[in-house]
């Protein structure tokens, strides 16, 4: 019971790290419980009051005065927040719209729009909870500091909304949104391969063992596999002696009934153990970049694909996602592999895991658009740049032998499609990348 919780707890967290409901709800609670609590002790503590001279606010003992302020304050603040919804609404249906649906995601995460939204209602909150202070009778009563709090928070916000219609017009530009899923996909990386790539990567050539009674554990929901907790299995898997290889990898989808997990020893895992293990997996309706770093190279690919379509016919878009792929899988490259094989003790294999390869990183960044790109000069010679800059990285040989390879498909698409004089370009940059090959093999 205590691993699901944890595991819920970190998806709660993480679903509330992208979303328009917990931060600015935060933020609205806490302000609104600042100007209950400031209201209520300049009540009792007279000498805040005495230390707001009269040229701030004169007004001390006119009770009519600050409700109208209070009042004014919120109605206004209210109308511009219904402003601000119908801007978001209209920006993620643009977003939806011209470029993916899947990159909402970063949308909902955006903390400047959760923190705008968030000082608006937390300055209407402020407002309201202040209200119930004022009161002509039986006793004139003006809480001076709280009401002059409430006018420098309605200036924050009308400075607030100037910063917010800036950054709108700038998160919808497609070279602000292509470069932010790039640096959320970099950041995964950052978390699942954190160690730079040595000369000698350890084998895991090794094959799970499959000594013992195996028994299927089936998943019991549908759902993509969206985290899983590694040192948790090894865990389980160390405590009761047992083997566990995993079916899906993140990213993947998994119906409820499909094999999930496959345990060798299996004589050893009851019911409740199951339970257990299952824990471990989080499995949601949507895929999400808490592992997964295939999902951010699928929503710049989709911009890509959709720039490059017949209906929009905008290259330029495509060679930018084109130059953010290659950034992503050059960092790729630059680091070592999460280990798919851990051990519990040393020798004794606990635990497989599968991650996604280089190769099938590498084919769903760039193999959509080489085929839709084969008419398209321009985003023809990107992708090449993009593989020869791949190379100049630091790719091994096994490497930048798939890589002249993709590269050789480019130029015979594009040889099927366009004029002999339009292919030279690209015939003459898979002749440097070919000549990079060769200048690795003579240094070796």
């Amino acid at each position: 019971m205590r691993e699901r919780l944890t595991l819920m707890l970190r998806s709660a967290l993480y679903a509330m790290r992208g979303g328009f409901l917990v931060r600015p709800l935060l933020i609205a609670l806490v302000f609104g419980a600042v100007g209950a609590i400031l209201s209520f002790a300049e009540e009792y503590i007279p000498e805040l009051d005495a230390r707001i001279p009269e040229v701030l606010f004169p007004a001390h003992q006119d009770p009519q005065v600050a409700l109208s302020i209070l009042s004014g304050i919120a109605s206004s603040i209210m109308t511009v927040v219904s402003i601000v919804f119908a801007i978001l609404l209209m920006t993620l249906t643009l977003a939806s719209t011209q470029f993916s649906p899947r990159i909402l995601v970063s949308f909902v995460r955006d903390r400047a729009t959760q923190w705008t939204l968030g000082i608006f209602l937390g300055t209407f909150s402020y407002c309201m909870a202040a209200l119930p202070s004022v009161r002509s009778l039986p006793k004139p009563y003006v809480p001076v500091l709280t009401l002059l709090i409430a006018m420098v928070l309605a200036l924050v916000c009308v400075g607030w909304l100037i910063f917010f219609i800036n950054h709108i017009s700038r998160s919808i530009s497609v070279n602000h949104i292509v470069d932010r899923i790039a640096g959320e996909a970099l950041l995964v990386i950052d978390q699942l391969m954190p160690y730079p790539r040595g000369s000698y990567e350890g084998s895991e050539q090794a094959t799970p063992s499959h000594q013992g009674k195996e028994r299927v554990i089936v998943s019991r929901k549908s759902g993509y596999v969206r985290f899983v907790d590694v040192a948790f299995l090894v865990e389980c898997a160390k405590t009761f002696g047992v083997q566990i290889t995993l079916d899906r990898r993140v990213g993947h989808f998994v119906p409820a009934g499909a094999p999930l997990l496959r345990v060798v020893d299996a004589g050893r895992v009851t019911l409740e153990r199951e339970a257990r293990l299952l824990t471990a997996i989080d499995i949601g309706p949507t895929r999400t970049l808490q592992q997964d770093v295939e999902f951010g190279v699928i929503q710049i690919v989709d911009i890509a694909l959709r720039a490059i379509s017949p209906a929009v016919n905008d290259p330029t878009t495509a060679i930018n996602c084109i130059d953010q792929l290659s950034r992503i899988m050059i960092v790729w490259t630059s680091r070592a592999a999460p280990p798919s094989r851990l051990y519990a003790p040393p020798y004794v294999l606990r635990v497989v895991v599968p991650w996604i390869s280089y190769e099938g990183l590498l084919d769903t960044a760039f193999e959509q658009i080489r085929h839709y790109a084969k008419s398209d000069i321009a985003v023809s010679l990107r992708l090449l740049r993009a593989f020869d800059d791949m190379v100049l990285a630091g790719a091994s040989h096994k490497e930048i032998q798939s890589l002249i390879g993709r590269a050789r498909r480019v130029v015979a698409g594009c040889e099927l499609n366009l004029d002999k004089d339009d292919v030279l370009p690209l015939r003459r940059r898979l002749a440097r990348l070919e000549g990079r090959l060769q200048t690795q093999l003579r240094a070796e």
